[in-house]
């Protein structure tokens, strides 16, 4: 069994800590715990490692946020997977900072990179998992605050929360996306 994981984020280091990478701080933990590196590829960085006999696939794209389904299409197509053999990483502005949603399907919510995956793909019907960022923002100020590094007690709190992601993507692999989402989505 193989598995595309795709973090959501945007490259560059003035981009690195923003609420907007948390996809890619995921795939970074997870990359760790696998024991592999990202290496620049075609439109993404990339890595592959196996957990519990399952392939993963990890991919960080390169083509900016509001491309990210250029990314998604090559590496759904370079190895032979379908929409549902991948999980999306991405910050939610919705949900409370740390909450996380698992779904196998769903809108794109106003987030510009699930917006062009939709597009691209020509379906939402694929899972994703939203990382929760809160929305401590004035009115017109979304920009702003997704692109804003978190703040120092958000910084102290993420690791667990990072670590709870990595959990359901394993889990995913694994189990399957409804036994994950009955205990990921409860915290």
């Amino acid at each position: 069994m193989k598995y595309l994981i795709v973090g959501l984020g945007n490259i560059g280091p003035e981009y690195h800590d923003t609420r907007h990478n948390v996809g890619f701080m995921v795939l970074d933990r997870l990359a760790e715990q696998l024991k592999v590196s990202p290496e620049p590829n075609r439109y993404a960085s990339t890595a592959s490692g196996r957990v519990r006999g399952r392939q993963l696939h990890l991919v960080w794209p390169s083509t900016y946020m509001n491309l990210s389904g250029k990314a998604v299409r090559f590496y759904l197509d370079k190895h032979k997977l379908t929409p549902s053999q991948m999980l999306v990483i991405t910050d939610d502005l919705a949900l409370p900072f740390g909450k996380l949603r698992l779904r196998p399907r769903g809108s794109d919510g106003g987030h510009n990179g699930l917006k062009h995956i939709q597009e691209i793909l020509g379906t939402n019907e694929y899972p994703r998992l939203r990382v929760g960022i809160g929305s401590d923002f004035a009115k017109g100020q979304q920009v702003d605050y997704v692109l804003d590094p978190f703040t120092a007690e958000e910084q102290e709190a993420l690791p667990p929360i990072l670590d709870r992601c990595v959990e359901g993507v394993i889990s995913f692999a694994t189990v399957g996306i409804e036994r994950t989402m009955t205990s990921l989505n409860r915290g």
